[in-house]
């Protein structure tokens, strides 16, 4: 059997083995020392890891809450720890990740340019229940969003100013760098109408390519894409979907480097996703790909998709309106969750925390603890990683923009039975699960918002009273911050009525 190439966990020296909880541990708890040596400590000696992990990524978010100094040590911390353990395989040679990044880059990619064929000018709707939200009709269901607490205020307000400005939509003057770019809740439908070079990088795969030339094709965008080797500029469809592509997890040194000697302003987005442990190794080559290209191109800019199902600091007002939701519900609807939660000896629709944190800023934020058990804790870790890379880049001067998508229907969400059936039961508790192509258009949107509006907070311009701050303004949640009970507590409860739902679908129409 070969060993793996490319980008590994580290081999543990008594197993020869990789184990994605000794590393994850480490990390977490590299990233706490600062903060809290007594709970780093007790990451290291956990034995059970994949059931109490959401213990310590809630440590993370408080100990980053308490002081404004404190998630800049904590992403500095984890970041470091992470490139200092992870590793690159290549030629059955062993080197750690952040020095392999620094070596002459063995292979040169090759560039392919391909223009689309439409001549439309940039336009924007939102795709939403079978309709094409436009105007006064897409102005209401942002308003009926914020209200129902599905997105927060800055969402509401950054998807308005795109639809008051659609001169912004032409990105004719943008370069857009996709990692991921083929990826089902990704924004490449998008860019390919709004005159964007798209940059798009994906695995070398033919059914992949061929719905990434499909759309460019069919917009008004120009695709750049890596290529192994040289490739006409005559060549046909039929060839370019074998020889397009480069791999983020074996070629991360040489994507860098690609990208670095370009020579537009890049905008880097963070999109792939692989499952499993995958996701890890694809967060740090992606971390890892950014880190040099920002050093190589200070002007970059990057952008990070966050997913609700995660633990954040959110701003007092989510607990007064928890408290006034609570106020409103019927004595049946009460007395029913009390009876579910100690008939399941409190495992069922525990109540969310309400408790509020000072921060040395003078504001209290409260904790949304989202985190769902069936992602795992790789999963946690990867978007942890992305959330550390954000908070660091912008104290370092960079344009980032980092906003919570909401829960979507993917096929990767959606394979997974329990998932799938809790999407379906998801209004019983007021949260809301969106199709691909609605979150494709909002984000998306919310992207170009962020790279257009000279007052967004990815401009590091504008001052933040609080680096987490960064997450919580612009944040589409899909109404997971305003449950009134833990995300992962009602889960089951969702699932089994998504479930019988999906069996006897009495209410459909």
């Amino acid at each position: 059997m070969s060993a793996p190439e490319g980008l590994q966990f580290p081999f543990a020296p008594q197993t020869h083995h990789a184990s994605t909880s000794h590393t994850g541990k480490q990390i977490i708890s590299e990233a706490l020392a600062l903060v809290d040596n007594k709970l780093s400590q007790q990451v290291l000696k956990e034995k059970n890891w994949r059931k109490r992990y959401p213990h310590y990524f809630k440590g993370l978010v408080r100990h980053g809450i308490l002081y404004q100094d404190n998630p800049f040590k904590i992403a500095s911390q984890g970041l470091h720890k992470a490139h200092q353990l992870f590793v690159f395989i290549r030629d059955h040679q062993c080197h750690l990740l952040k020095d392999f990044m620094r070596v002459p880059h063995i292979q040169n990619l090759h560039t392919v340019t391909i223009k689309g064929q439409s001549q439309h000018a940039p336009e924007w709707h939102v795709p939403y229940h079978g309709q094409e939200l436009r105007g006064q009709a897409l102005l209401n269901q942002i308003t009926l969003w914020e209200q129902k607490g599905i997105i927060e205020a800055g969402h509401a307000q950054a998807l308005r100013e795109v639809q008051a400005h659609p001169e912004w939509l032409d990105l004719s003057d943008y370069t857009m760098v996709l990692f991921g770019a083929g990826s089902e809740a990704g924004p490449l439908t998008w860019l390919s109408k709004w005159k964007a070079k798209i940059v798009a990088i994906d695995l070398p795969n033919e059914h992949v390519w061929s719905r990434i030339l499909n759309t460019i094709e069919q917009g008004n965008a120009t695709l750049i894409a890596p290529s192994q080797e040289f490739v006409d500029h005559n060549a046909s469809k039929h060839e370019l979907v074998h020889k397009l592509g480069a791999n983020l997890l074996t070629q991360t040194p040489e994507i860098a480097g690609w990208l670095a000697q370009m020579p537009q302003q890049l905008n880097l987005a963070a999109i792939a996703y692989l499952d499993g442990e995958k996701h890890v190794r694809v967060a740090m080559a992606m971390d890892a790909i950014m880190q040099y290209v920002s050093e190589q191109k200070p002007d970059s800019t990057l952008m990070f998709m966050c997913t609700p199902t995660d633990v954040y600091a959110v701003p007092k007002h989510i607990v007064d309106q928890q408290v006034q939701k609570a106020h409103e519900r019927s004595t049946i609807e009460k007395l029913l969750a009390k009876g579910v939660s100690n008939l399941s000896i409190r495992y069922f629709l525990k109540p969310h925390s309400r408790q509020l944190y000072h921060s040395n800023n003078g504001k209290d934020y409260a904790i949304a603890d989202c985190l769902v058990l069936e992602q795992g804790p790789n999963y946690a870790l990867a978007k942890r990683i992305q959330q550390w890379r954000a908070i660091m880049a912008r104290e370092q001067g960079q344009h980032v923009c980092i906003n919570i998508a909401p829960s979507t229907t993917t096929h990767s969400v959606t394979k997974n039975p329990l998932l799938r059936a809790a999407f379906n039961g998801a209004h019983l508790f007021n949260v809301e699960a969106f199709e691909p192509e609605t979150t494709n258009a909002l984000m998306a949107a919310k992207w170009i918002h962020d790279l257009r509006n000279p007052k967004a907070l990815a401009n590091p311009k504008n001052d933040l009273d609080h680096p987490l701050e960064l997450l919580m303004h612009g944040a589409n949640h899909g109404g997971m911050w305003n449950a009134a009970y833990l995300v992962r507590s009602a889960l089951p409860f969702a699932a089994i009525y998504g479930l019988v739902a999906d069996k006897f679908p009495i209410n459909k129409k």
